[in-house]
């Protein structure tokens, strides 16, 4: 592991802690926990859904961020039990990190998450036919990626694996950056190096902006004016639009809220937070 991706475990780790201590532990919502939805103890998901739950909900399945190096469900506990007071079921899982595992492990393993999903939608109240993807920093680029793969068959080829039959309603692109081809391209160190290896820089499986077209879902596409990844969210709404697909941008916060920054919305006590989180379900539950 890279300097670069000590130094993020441990200054995420450290922050992801001090978040969490403040936020109580959302209400009302039943919790599945530490499910294996694969071979092997590293392949784990929890499911939440509101108390009471008796019959199948539209689905949100969450991709964490860290920069591909750093991250696991536990630090999205609060975030996606939140999600899921607003009624829906959630599943929050563990994909596998570089170095040791390299692109596209967790492309692979969200795959591995879908075929979970359909084959016990009916034990744990989830709706393949309504799925909605939710993912923050590495994890946008990683839910866009994904729904590259879904829609556009051409692509989906370049990869070892076959999408189960299930329907992305829409996405929810937070604090992202998208453009893992200009990421290739550049001297390949630190995090980039964790992640990408020695592959090479004209890879087409890099190319997910390319690949996205017709059929490409829905994007609800947030940042913050503190986040350091802003300037990419627009660029990707214009781009979604260009294309003749559906797409807005919100950015929330001001300048002087130094707290609204990356990642913001998973800080479920911000107002902006709230606000974001409200906005970005309100849309899902306009694709139903």
């Amino acid at each position: 592991m890279s300097f670069a991706s000590i130094m993020m475990n441990y200054m995420f780790a450290k922050g992801d802690a001090k978040r969490d201590k403040a936020i109580p532990i959302p209400e009302g919502v039943t919790e599945c926990t530490d499910i294996q939805y694969y071979n092997g103890s590293r392949f784990l998901t929890d499911v939440y859904y509101p108390e009471g739950t008796m019959e199948a909900l539209p689905t949100i399945v969450s991709i964490h961020g860290g920069g591909y190096v750093y991250g696991s469900k536990k630090i999205y506990r609060r975030y996606c039990m939140d999600l899921a007071r607003r009624g829906f079921a959630v599943v929050n899982f563990n994909y596998r990190l570089a170095p040791k595992s390299k692109f596209p492990a967790p492309l692979e393993d969200t795959n591995r998450v879908m075929e979970w999903i359909c084959a016990n939608a009916d034990k744990y109240y989830l709706s393949p036919d309504k799925l909605f993807i939710v993912g923050d920093s590495a994890g946008a680029q990683l839910a866009s990626q994904y729904a590259a793969i879904w829609s556009n068959k051409e692509y989906a080829k370049l990869f070892d694996f076959t999408v189960p039959d299930i329907n992305i309603r829409a996405l929810g692109l937070n604090c992202g950056g998208y453009d893992l081809t200009e990421n290739a391209k550049r001297e390949r160190k630190g995090i980039q190096k964790d992640y990408l290896g020695n592959l090479a820089p004209n890879d087409p499986r890099f190319d997910s902006l390319g690949a996205i077209g017709e059929g490409f879902p829905p994007a609800h596409i947030t940042s913050a004016h503190n986040d350091f990844l802003k300037p990419a969210a627009q660029p990707m709404c214009d781009l979604l639009k260009e294309r003749g697909l559906e797409a807005e941008c919100h950015i929330y916060g001001a300048e002087e809220k130094k707290e609204v920054a990356h990642v913001f919305h998973v800080n479920i006590i911000l107002d902006e937070a709230k606000a974001c989180n409200d906005d970005q379900t309100d849309f899902f539950k306009s694709k139903l």
